[in-house]
C-alpha cells in the first residue's frame, strides 16, 4: 500500500480557451508536464464523493467555514475492475491551507473497508495512523456515496521548484447515480467544452512570471468546487421542478438559491 501527505495552498481559475491557449505557450518556459502528460497527453481522474443523507459535509462547505473537510475514492481507470488500485483520501482545508491523507487499495478492498472496517494488511505506521483517522470520519459521519466526479486533467511541474504544480480539467463530468467506480464516465459536463479549470498547487507563493502572465491575459482567481457546483447544479435542477422547494439547508427565494447552514 501506498501513502501521500499534501499541504498546499490551491488557487483555482476559470479560463476560456484564448487564456489558455496564451498561457500555455509560456508553461512550456519554466514549466515540465508531469510523466503521466508527455507530448500533450490527458490522464482521466474519477472520483466517488461520499456525504450524509442531508448532504451536510457538501452544505458546510459551501458555506465557506474555516475548517471543511471531505472525503472520497479516487481512480486512474475507467472503469475500475476490482484488483485495480484506488485511493481513499480525505481532504480538509484551514484556513485557505489545503491538506490531503491517502491510503492505496484495491477496488475490491475499498467496498470492504465501507462495508465492515476491515483494513487491508499493512506495516507501515503511517498507514495505520491514516486509517484511524478514516475511521474517526466514518464514526463522526453516517456517509453513503453521494456524487460522482470526473474528468480529463494536463498536470505540470516548475523547471526550478517541483512542488509547484499547476494543472488544467476539462470535460468535468458529474452524476448522482450509478454512484461506483466500475461504471463507465458519463454524465452532466459542469464546465464550458472551450473552458478550462486551472488550479494552482504551491506551498508558498505563486512564482513572478506567472502573477505577471495572469494579469496581463486578465485571469482572475474564483472560488470553485467540482463537488460543490454538481450539488448546486442538482438543488437548482429540483427547484426549477417545483418552483418553491427547500432541500437539504437549501431555499429557493425569488428564483435565488439561498445556502442555510444548518
Amino acid at each position: 500500500m501506498a501513502i501521500n501527505t499534501f499541504a498546499r495552498k490551491e488557487i483555482k481559475f476559470l479560463l476560456n480557451m484564448e487564456q489558455y491557449e496564451n498561457l500555455m505557450e509560456t508553461l512550456q518556459e519554466y514549466m515540465n508536464p508531469d510523466k503521466y502528460c508527455v507530448g500533450g497527453k490527458e490522464y482521466g481522474i474519477y472520483n466517488i464523493y461520499y456525504d450524509t443523507h442531508d448532504d451536510y459535509l457538501i452544505r458546510e462547505s459551501l458555506s465557506k467555514p474555516y475548517y471543511k473537510e471531505k472525503i472520497r475514492l479516487r481512480s486512474y481507470y475507467s472503469p475500475a475492475a476490482p484488483d485495480d488500485t484506488v485511493f481513499l483520501e480525505i481532504k480538509k482545508k484551514i484556513g485557505g491551507i489545503v491538506t490531503k491523507r491517502r491510503v492505496s487499495m484495491t477496488l475490491a478492498e475499498s467496498d470492504e473497508y465501507f462495508a465492515t472496517r476491515h483494513k487491508p494488511e499493512t506495516k507501515k505506521y503511517i498507514t495505520e495512523q491514516v486509517f484511524k483517522e478514516l475511521d474517526v470520519f466514518l464514526d463522526s459521519y453516517p456517509i453513503a456515496p453521494k456524487q460522482y466526479i470526473s474528468y480529463q486533467r494536463e498536470a505540470f511541474f516548475g523547471k526550478d521548484n517541483k512542488d509547484f504544480r499547476l494543472t488544467f480539467d476539462r470535460k468535468i463530468t458529474e452524476r448522482r447515480f450509478d454512484l461506483s467506480l466500475d461504471k463507465e464516465s458519463y454524465g452532466n459536463y459542469i464546465i464550458g467544452e472551450n473552458q478550462r479549470l486551472m488550479e494552482i498547487k504551491v506551498s508558498d507563493s505563486m512564482p513572478q512570471w506567472l502573477v505577471e502572465k495572469l494579469s496581463e491575459l486578465k485571469i482572475y482567481k474564483t472560488s470553485f468546487s467540482k463537488y460543490g457546483r454538481a450539488y448546486q447544479n442538482f438543488v437548482y435542477e429540483q427547484a426549477m421542478t417545483s418552483r418553491k422547494i427547500y432541500i437539504s439547508g437549501i431555499s429557493m427565494v425569488n428564483n435565488q438559491l439561498m445556502n442555510r447552514s444548518v
